[in-house]
């Protein structure tokens, strides 16, 4: 039976990595490896210069090297964290991290400094006590679960985590935050579906890169939580190499909303440290969501956003069409038409 590959031998063993290894070995000692069978299936040339699916798990001798604008946290969790576990930044929701592993571990995360192997999770104290921080706050309408990813956590634990956010009055929606019906589909069980069927509103939330990721395991997944009624959203991370040219954004957003997913946010690449060989530029990123527009359905539109360093929120990036000085419109196509101002 094939097993996740976590080490630098594991990968030498499995022919991802040939030469460098030595260097490679190096970022292990930084930052976590993990690639699942599902992964590694999804992988067709097995170079992170030219697979997307590869250029995301397998590292790279480029994470060795950071820039002084990079932060160990870089969208300033650590400021809003009240009590273990709990991430508390806008006023009606918050962030529920149960634990800090993953069933892969992505080279540009930007928790990669918090999550990975022997991550330490919340215990059943700790836990309590977080959702007593929720009981205790009505304004939280929202809970989302992150970490690390909710996923793994066996049905048990995720039960009881589900249920106990179904019983308080104030939480009205239930969120989950996952890598797993794509980098481990066969942790879609129908134990875990019925896990999440409460009354209060659950919405599934994968995390997808590459339209490459996305086989006929993967669609198998995605269709046992949609077609329990379970809504499904999607966020992409803008990766250079991944999904950073019109052709590769638009498979993606056609893939997601093919299998029922609806896009939802496109994020620009935060400043984790030893990542930038990931990031594009702002403008890149607005010329890719304007390549978009007019090409592909609406329901395939990513909100491209941007999580501004030091705990302030996400802020959106899309790009502008209508000049009011001017009182000109662009379309989708380029061409500018009249369009008065407003008077008010």
């Amino acid at each position: 039976m094939a097993k996740t590959l976590r080490s630098t031998k594991d990968l030498v063993s499995a022919g991802l990595v040939d030469e460098g290894a030595e260097v490679i070995a190096k970022t292990e000692e930084q930052f976590s490896i993990a690639i699942t069978p599902a992964m590694k299936q999804q992988m067709q040339q097995f170079s992170t210069v030219t697979d997307p699916v590869a250029r995301q798990f397998i590292p790279m001798a480029e994470e060795l090297v950071l820039l002084d604008e990079e932060l160990a946290d870089p969208i300033g969790d650590d400021p809003y964290t009240k009590v273990k576990g709990i991430t508390h930044r806008y006023p009606d929701r918050l962030l529920l991290k149960p634990l800090h592993t993953c069933s892969v571990y992505c080279r540009f995360c930007f928790r990669r400094e918090k999550v990975g192997q022997g991550s330490e999770g919340l215990s059943n104290t700790e836990l309590d006590a977080a959702l007593d921080y929720i009981r205790t706050h009505p304004e939280v309408w929202e809970v989302i679960l992150t970490g690390g990813d909710p996923l793994i956590m066996s049905t048990k634990r995720l039960q009881y985590i589900v249920q106990s956010l179904d019983q308080i009055e104030h939480v009205k929606v239930i969120r989950f935050h996952t890598r797993v019906p794509s980098v481990e589909p066969e942790r879609v069980t129908d134990e875990v579906v019925r896990a999440l069927k409460v009354k209060t509103a659950v919405y599934v939330v994968l995390h997808c890169n590459s339209a490459q990721e996305i086989g006929e395991p993967q669609r198998h997944a995605i269709a046992q939580l949609v077609d329990a009624g379970i809504p499904m959203l999607s966020q992409s991370v803008l990766l250079k190499g991944v999904n950073d040219t019109p052709e590769a954004l638009e498979a993606l957003v056609r893939t997601l909303v093919e299998n029922r997913v609806k896009v939802y946010y496109l994020h620009h690449g935060d400043l984790a440290q030893g990542t930038s060989h990931f990031r594009t530029t702002i403008a890149e990123g607005q010329s890719l969501i304007k390549a978009l527009r007019g090409n592909v359905s609406g329901v395939c539109q990513p909100l491209y956003v941007l999580d501004i360093p030091g705990g302030y929120g996400k802020v959106p990036l899309m790009p502008t069409y209508y000049d009011e000085a001017k009182g000109q419109v662009e379309d989708y196509q380029g061409m500018i038409h009249q369009y008065p101002p407003q008077v008010g």
